[in-house]
């Protein structure tokens, strides 16, 4: 695998550690900036918000400008996004900066990921993506955690500073190694945009955002299921979370493996995986080892679909996948908002800590049911030979 596939994969988990860290750093950066816990909790949907919108424009923006130009133009602004965080002296400018650094995430996602299937070629896709968006599972794993700690120890700068670094090592990375490719611009807007005259696009991007908000609605809440239903001390939710998050990079790269060859049956297996999972954590959540056990499998079924969700929507979009790529990133975003607020709904209904497991099987299975549906218009349009591995060639070039 080219070098520079794992440079993408340092980037992603800059990225990640970035949208994902203020979850350990609310008490800090409250106290701070002298605003409530849910002003800070504000921080993480302006980010979301920032890449649902962000991404897509920017990425019409930068259709015609080189791939390797535009990845490096997008991470110099999240450099800036992420420097005008660690330096802000107030809450609006630490919004403003995340907002800023929100805006190339989709992007980037998009348009690295068809940086990275060229470089690795359409044989090896599902793989060259699970090492590009493994960098979001280690953010989870190693990131948030070790930002917490910086945190903690050294003040919430100092974990801004840190990811700044890394990511300004990540785009000196992509200068060195990702190579400008002499194709040039990515293709036309009309290209990019007539991609979604396709159902199947649609029913693609469904698929992500009804599985990422069946994960992330049970996931949101695995602290007070943890304490509350298994009976662990709260001290052990870090590790028990570590768990879930080596699950999660076992199942990206599994995940991979078997995208190149059967994309649609992975996506089959592991959606119904997941459901079934998250149906047996209800009952497995009253005894210490059962859970261990089977939040652990949860990640590794949740992360296992997640490259055959990004190859599937390169393939239906074709000839022009880089505008479809960066929506499917807006789609995963939109999952992890709703997911959350479903699984809070039913806590607030009374229905107990369990409740979230069990929306997020329903969620689950409606994600089984939009991926079956793609299989089966995938069917009527594929040739012949395409048929039997449920699969499709990814374009090597827009």
């Amino acid at each position: 695998m080219p070098v520079a596939v794992y440079v993408l994969g340092l980037t992603v988990f800059c990225i990640g550690t970035t949208e994902f860290m203020i979850s350990g750093l609310l008490p800090d950066l409250a106290r701070d900036l002298s605003v409530s816990i849910p002003a800070v909790g504000l921080l993480i949907s302006g980010y979301a918000l920032g890449v649902v919108i962000g991404g897509p424009i920017l990425t019409v923006a930068t259709l015609r400008i080189n791939r390797k130009t535009s990845l490096i133009g997008l991470m110099l602004l999240f450099v800036l996004g992420q420097t005008m965080g660690a330096l802000a002296p107030g809450y609006a400018v630490l919004m403003t900066g995340r907002v800023i650094a929100a805006l190339a995430q989709g992007a980037f996602f998009g348009i690295g990921s068809v940086v990275a299937v060229e470089l690795a070629g359409p044989q090896r896709r599902g793989q060259a993506l699970a090492i590009m968006f493994a960098g979001l599972t280690l953010a989870n794993v190693f990131g948030v955690p070790a930002g917490t700690f910086l945190s903690q120890h050294a003040g919430w700068r100092a974990s801004f500073w840190v990811v700044d670094a890394l990511a300004i090592v990540a785009l000196l990375g992509i200068t060195f190694f990702v190579p400008r490719r002499s194709d040039g611009p990515h293709g036309s807007i009309r290209a990019e945009f007539a991609a979604f005259c396709n159902p199947r696009v649609w029913v693609a991007l469904a698929t992500s955002m009804l599985t990422q908000a069946a994960i992330f609605c049970c996931f949101s809440y695995l602290s007070p299921l943890f304490t509350d239903v298994s009976g662990f001390p709260e001290g052990a939710v870090p590790l028990l979370l570590i768990v879930f998050g080596a699950g999660c990079f076992v199942g990206s790269i599994l995940g991979g493996k078997f995208a190149d060859r059967y994309l649609l049956p992975n996506l089959y297996v592991g959606i119904g995986a997941m459901a079934l999972v998250l149906v047996l954590l209800t009952l497995a959540a009253h005894n210490r080892i059962s859970t261990v056990v089977t939040i652990a499998v949860f990640g590794v079924a949740a992360f296992s679909i997640n490259p055959a969700l990004q190859a599937q929507v390169m393939r239906e979009a074709g000839d022009a996948p880089t505008l479809a790529t960066t929506t499917n990133t807006s789609a995963f975003n939109v999952g992890n908002t709703i997911g959350p607020w479903i699984g809070g709904s039913v806590i607030s209904a009374g229905l107990g800590y369990t409740a979230p497991a069990w929306a997020g099987a329903l969620l689950a299975v409606a994600g089984l049911g939009a991926a079956t549906v793609s299989g089966v218009l995938h069917h009527r349009a594929a040739p012949d030979g395409e048929r039997e591995t449920n699969s499709a060639p990814v374009p090597t070039h827009a």
